[in-house]
């Protein structure tokens, strides 16, 4: 399923507009992005989570050249599905 997929199934769904379904997505979107940029978590009960994994230190290896470089610490999204989530998901027919 695309963005314009979603946002044509919340539009059918709701009866709202298709304009001010991606307007509310996008923001949505936007919302996620900067909650996590500044290190926020977002937690959606019975849904999942948004938060920030921390990646440690480590040494890798530049094959192409054979030397190592240093990656350091840094975060990564994550999404964390709810229980409730995986349960509907495992029990869906495929």
């Amino acid at each position: 399923m695309t963005k314009a997929d979603l946002i044509a199934a919340v539009a059918d769904q709701t009866g709202i507009e298709k304009g001010h379904v991606s307007e509310t997505v996008e923001a949505f979107f936007s919302v996620v992005k900067d909650s996590l940029a500044k290190g926020e978590n977002i937690y959606v009960r019975g849904f999942g989570s948004f938060v920030n994994k921390k990646r440690a230190k480590k040494v890798a290896r530049n094959i192409s050249k054979n030397t190592a470089i240093v990656i350091d610490e840094h975060y990564v999204p994550s999404f964390k599905p709810a229980k409730v989530f995986v349960e509907q998901v495992k029990e869906s027919a495929k």
